[in-house]
């Protein structure tokens, strides 16, 4: 069965397409959003908590972010939904073809032809097969998040650390902070691949921006910037085998490309560098 998105700015347009798109036997769940913006952060909290979407239906001319530049968008993502146009307008077949569009649609929509990109959806999603949830992070990824009825796009890599807030989690960068509506924990699994190390039960942080770890009676703490964040007791055996480990194999070199001359522990020359001593 199917998972679809409906993405339409006029309400009334937004229901009928919903509603058709429940009446083919092969659609499962159909999710609605008003505007493009809205579309992108519904995508981007389904592909964190490893739900799948197999295509986005969508209308092109949408006040803010348009239909043509939400696709463009859709590069960013590792597992990107299939598109289908549903729109009035039919001088941007060629482009959104070119987009890779699967089908354009005229409005009104009629039944028989809206099968028929349903079809089409579910041949592309049998040729190529679902995205798995448990798949590799890829090099990057991109998080929509709102900021003043805009929508930007956050680069993973620009990402120091994420601390949880209630429903939220606030994504710390050098440019600032932004609040995301997703569960912590379903960015943990996510982003593990990818360098983030869970150091608090409300704090992740990239092990690349990591510049100094203190050991002290039992407990440690991270530097990032100019922040020293607290890791709990819980968490202070894992970051500490994890950044070893680290120290041991650095990327892309041998399996004992870090170790000191002379045979010593990495363990303890990392424990020592971190203790200041």
């Amino acid at each position: 069965m199917l998972h679809v998105l409906a993405v339409d700015d006029e309400r009334p347009a937004l229901e009928e397409l919903a509603y058709l798109l429940r009446q083919d036997p092969r659609i499962g769940q159909v999710t609605g959003a008003g505007d493009a913006s809205c579309a992108l952060r519904d995508l981007s909290r389904m592909l964190v908590e490893g739900e799948r979407l197999d295509a986005v239906f969508l209308d092109i001319r949408m006040p803010g972010l348009d239909g043509l530049d939400f696709t463009r968008l859709l590069t960013g993502f590792s597992a990107p939904p299939h598109v289908v146009f549903v729109t009035a307008h039919d001088d941007c077949a060629v482009t959104a073809y070119e987009l890779g569009a699967l089908d354009y649609l005229l409005k009104p929509v009629r039944q028989e032809r809206l099968a028929e990109s349903v079809r089409r959806v579910a041949e592309a999603v049998h040729r190529t097969g679902p995205p798995a949830p448990e798949a590799p992070a890829p090099d990057d990824e991109l998080i929509p998040v709102e900021l003043g009825g805009r929508t930007r796009l956050v680069s993973r890599r620009t990402v120091t650390h994420v601390e949880a807030q209630g429903d939220y989690v606030r994504l710390h960068t050098a440019d600032g902070g932004y609040l995301v509506r997703m569960p912590l924990s379903a960015l943990t699994k996510r982003w593990e691949t990818a360098g983030f190390i869970r150091i608090h039960r409300s704090t992740l942080v990239a092990s690349a921006h990591i510049t100094e770890v203190r050991f002290d009676g039992g407990r440690a703490a991270v530097r990032i910037g100019d922040e020293l964040l607290q890791v709990s007791r819980r968490h202070t055996r894992e970051v500490r085998d994890r950044l070893v480990r680290r120290f041991h194999h650095p990327e892309g070199g041998p399996p004992d490309a870090g170790r000191p001359a002379g045979g010593a522990a990495a363990g303890g020359a990392a424990e020592e560098a971190g203790d200041g001593r």
